[in-house]
């Protein structure tokens, strides 16, 4: 184990929205609540941050099995939603977060310079997302311009499950050549990405400041008083643990100084 932690580690794997990029993990609220507006029905912001790091086909189904969102449904449409229904909202769905995730790709500040550290440590750097992969090209074209383009990407709809299993973090150690999965690094800001690190067996880091659970814009969170900035963070922390969380760190830009806290002599 070198001085700084990270020899403990030969892979970190990051979740994307409100983890890499996209402070405050707003573009897929965005989407979500433009997608059923579509068909006649309101979603709160809450309401839709609820299941959010699963597969977004996921993602809906389990809004849909929610008893207020399914009697909306039922009131707007006239009857439960179905597969169909399902299909039709993901048809919506998928150019609206194509789209909303592009304009949201701005690397949360400090990423970049984590990755080239964990890489000049001799790490190797994967990424998983409960986007598809249509969803993902202008966020990967962003992220590469602005100096973070990982080692390899898992999709959605590219393993048999995705979070909360560890379907995801087996393909990339798989495809990578990584294990025991006891040295690698899961780093992500929704429970189903803390789920899913736990159930893989791995390091599990999760982020409080530029994720779903605060869910406020970078220039937000920065305007909260301290006493309430304090609490948020607090609470979510709370949540993160409570998920299974191995450490909890604000933003990405933390990690290396946390680990070598955490995992060095």
């Amino acid at each position: 184990m070198t001085d700084n932690g990270l020899g403990a580690f030969d892979l970190v794997i990051f979740d994307w929205a409100g983890t890499m990029v996209d402070f405050g993990c707003r573009a897929p609220v965005a989407a979500l609540l433009e997608a059923f507006a579509r068909h006649g029905v309101t979603l709160d912001e809450a309401t839709a941050r609820a299941d959010m790091g699963k597969a977004k086909v996921d993602h809906v189904r389990a809004l849909l099995a929610r008893p207020d969102v399914g009697a909306a449904w039922i009131a707007a449409n006239g009857a439960a939603a179905g597969d169909d229904d399902v299909a039709a909202l993901m048809a919506d769905l998928g150019p609206l977060m194509r789209d909303a995730a592009g304009e949201a790709a701005e690397l949360i500040p400090g990423a970049a310079q984590t990755v080239a550290a964990l890489r000049a440590a001799g790490l190797k750097v994967a990424s998983s997302t409960g986007y598809t992969r249509d969803m993902m090209g202008p966020v990967l074209t962003g992220a590469a311009a602005q100096g973070y383009a990982p080692d390899h990407l898992v999709c959605s709809g590219e393993t048999p499950q995705g979070r909360p299993t560890p379907l995801m973090i087996y393909k990339a150690c798989a495809e990578l050549g990584v294990w025991p999965l006891s040295r690698v690094i899961k780093v992500d800001d929704a429970e189903a990405g803390i789920g899913e690190g736990r159930a893989a067996g791995c390091f599990t880091v999760g982020v409080s400041a530029s994720g779903n659970g605060m869910g406020l814009s970078r220039p937000g969170f920065e305007a909260l008083a301290p006493a309430e900035r304090a609490a948020r963070l607090a609470s979510v922390e709370t949540s993160l643990k409570a998920a299974g969380a191995d450490l909890v760190i604000e933003t990405v830009a933390d990690l290396v100084p946390a680990l070598a806290r955490r995992c060095g002599p």
